[in-house]
């Protein structure tokens, strides 16, 4: 399982809404939603909380 880096949800990899590549990582979506948020702002998504 992987996680949605934008909401959390648990998500069962080939059953995603959505995947993109980044800095050589996959990304897997519950949404099309949430890949469009990260798509529009990785940085946010990806960045350790401070």
């Amino acid at each position: 399982m992987a996680r949605d880096p934008v909401c959390g949800m648990e998500v069962a990899e080939g059953r995603e809404a959505e995947k993109l590549d980044r800095s050589g990582r996959t990304f897997y979506f519950c949404s099309v939603g949430c890949a469009k948020a990260f798509a529009r702002d990785p940085g946010r998504y990806t960045s350790p909380s401070p």
